[in-house]
């Protein structure tokens, strides 16, 4: 598709470096809305008054105009389907092929059947997600054993994480004694974790 994907954040140019050689690298370009402060996403509508902006996703056309807005929390990963769905609105005659690729690819990932890590607590995560820094944490405090799996480098891993969580790509996600727990649900996960 003849399409160009931005990053964009209220950090400075260091920070996003520092958070991309993090990643091991972002094969596209993250832009800094340092100063003025915010002054982007304040134009966007997505800047809060603590000084940080939502985390949104904005599909423009080649006129500029604004043809699909996605505001949603922190930890959630948006859709890659609904994404695509707004691209094809663009370049309709793409459209069926690549909707042909995104279904046969989609039975080839349904057709998996992943083979869960022998642990007894299993964290499905990404490396930019808060609530998995906070879990990562409170494991590590708590001198609990588990098994780290970014989704965002294993697909198959997404896509199991993506049929316990309604379609979404929400991390963290734990399988603990079997027990799948969607979100950083400390009350569930201790729970989880006195049953075995």
């Amino acid at each position: 598709m003849d399409t160009q994907v931005l990053g964009i954040s209220v950090d400075s140019s260091d920070c996003l470096n520092a958070w991309a050689e993090s990643l091991g690298g972002i094969t596209y370009p993250l832009l800094s809305d340092f100063f003025p402060h915010g002054r982007v996403a304040q134009l966007y509508g997505v800047l809060r008054p603590e000084g940080y902006s939502e985390r949104a996703i904005f599909v423009i056309d080649k006129q500029g105009v604004i043809r699909y807005v996605d505001v949603h929390e922190i930890d959630d990963q948006p859709d890659n389907e609904v994404l695509f769905g707004e691209l094809y609105k663009l370049e309709p005659e793409l459209a069926e092929k690549d909707r042909q690729f995104l279904q046969r690819q989609q039975e080839a990932e349904a057709a998996i059947e992943p083979e869960p890590p022998a642990a007894e607590v299993v964290m499905y995560c990404t490396p930019w997600c808060p609530a998995c820094r906070r879990a990562r944490a409170y494991l590590n405090e708590k001198k609990i054993p588990f098994v780290e799996i970014d989704i965002s480098r294993d697909r198959t891993a997404a896509a199991q994480v993506r049929q316990w969580a309604n379609g979404n790509e929400t991390t963290p996600t734990f399988v603990i004694n079997g027990k799948v727990i969607v979100n950083f649900r400390i009350e569930e996960i201790e729970a989880a974790l006195s049953q075995k």
